[in-house]
């Protein structure tokens, strides 16, 4: 395996909320629910895989529409 993957860069909390207008507050919290994957810790900083957040908003959109895509 590939540790690191070009493909699935690593991606930080401002890329995220600009994305989804959501804020960063509301992200840590559904972390801390287990409602969001939990970050890879570099430091004292926080990144997440580009495909774990795309998974999580492709899961929210179907949701979101009763289960249809």
């Amino acid at each position: 395996m590939n540790i690191l993957n070009t493909d699935d860069p690593l991606i930080d909390m401002a890329f995220i909320t600009t994305c989804t207008g959501m804020t960063d507050k509301w992200f840590y919290k559904l972390i801390g629910d287990g409602l969001f994957p939990k970050p890879i810790k570099l430091g004292r900083s926080s990144r997440w895989r580009r495909s774990e957040v795309e998974s999580w908003m492709r899961e929210r959109i179907v949701d979101s529409r009763g289960g249809a895509d």
